[in-house]
């Protein structure tokens, strides 16, 4: 078993910056990576909204660079999974992964949330080439384009009005024969001059060309009728899941599964904190999740500090100190 100060678990840009910020404090720092190192943003083909990249920056490239960024500082990156943690008796807390097992002062969960997926063919082949769950990120690559957009809640139809500043058509699939979403984004959909709608239908296949999407196949529930409808792009808004499941129910969380916090970050259990999606359902952007992984981390290393300082910890080696002017 091995003891740390600070033990981050998921590696995405809110787990990457906690990290940095807590190994840079001087505490030991260990990230749990997760099956996806970098978390949604390393799967994304270009990222355009990050500050600091004038020119752009490839997902997995900008996660890279954090990477690089926190072990500078002597944050450790342990590419397992967890599998089982214990809260229940207060810090240090206990956390198993496939391989290995920690105890640790402080936890910061930054474990994000799944968008559900299609499970159709061509979905995961074609992500970042036309398959998206995000307008935001990806709406400025499809200036011009027309686009597909499935779902009918309050996500889909928000989103969906997004990308009409882009694209030339948007056309919101939805497999049932009315939305869900709220009756003012309704009408603003409806009205909308971009925006048509095929309702009753699914999509059973993406399909492309030259890596880049180029169609898809709908199929209608009722009639059973197939068609193939060219498209540039799939943006996918059915929802998403928390990865909150590994907690069993430990950290409290609102009905839909998403970590509470305080607005300092702070969880339920005293000593865990939290950032990004796996409590944020409102931006999901990866720069409000740095900055929530940062608020965590700072938030982290006061708790350890006052414990410190009250003699409440046991003794740990640290990282070396940095060279000054570093």
């Amino acid at each position: 078993m091995r003891k740390v100060r600070v033990l981050i678990i998921g590696s995405g840009p809110s787990g990457l910056t906690a990290a940095l910020y807590s190994a840079r404090a001087q505490l030991s720092t260990v990230v749990i990576t997760g099956m996806q190192f970098g978390g949604q943003i390393a799967t994304t083909h270009d990222v355009d909204n990050f500050p600091g990249f004038p020119d752009g920056v490839q997902g997995p490239d900008l996660t890279d660079k954090m990477r690089l960024q926190a072990e500078r500082f002597g944050a450790e990156m342990v590419y397992d999974i967890v599998t089982e943690i214990d809260f229940a008796g207060g810090s240090p807390f206990r956390v198993k992964t496939q391989n290995e097992e920690f105890l640790a002062d402080s936890v910061i969960v930054t474990i994000g949330a799944s968008p559900r997926r299609l499970n159709v063919p061509g979905e995961n082949e074609f992500i970042g080439r036309g398959v998206s769950w995000c307008a935001t990120c990806d709406g400025f690559f499809f200036r011009g384009k027309d686009i597909l957009v499935v779902g009918g809640g309050d996500s889909a139809l928000q989103e969906a009005i997004f990308l009409t500043k882009f694209a030339s058509t948007v056309t919101i699939v939805h497999r049932r024969d009315e939305l869900r979403a709220s009756v003012a984004l309704q009408s603003r959909a409806l009205n909308h001059e971009k925006i048509r709608f095929i309702y009753d239908t699914v999509i059973d296949e993406i399909k492309g060309e030259n890596g880049l999407v180029k169609g898809a196949v709908l199929r209608n529930l009722k009639t059973g009728a197939v068609e193939e409808k060219p498209t540039d792009g799939v943006f996918i808004f059915i929802g998403y899941t928390p990865n909150s499941a590994v907690f069993n129910g430990q950290l409290k969380t609102d009905p839909a599964g998403y970590v509470i916090v305080d607005n300092r970050m702070a969880t339920n259990i005293d000593g865990v904190f939290a950032g990004g999606e796996i409590h944020d359902d409102v931006f999901r952007q990866a720069i409000t999740a740095s900055g929530q992984g940062a608020a965590a981390a700072l938030m982290a290393v006061n708790w350890i500090g006052e414990r410190e300082g009250l003699g409440l910890l046991q003794p740990i080696e640290e990282p070396a100190t940095v060279p000054a002017g570093s």
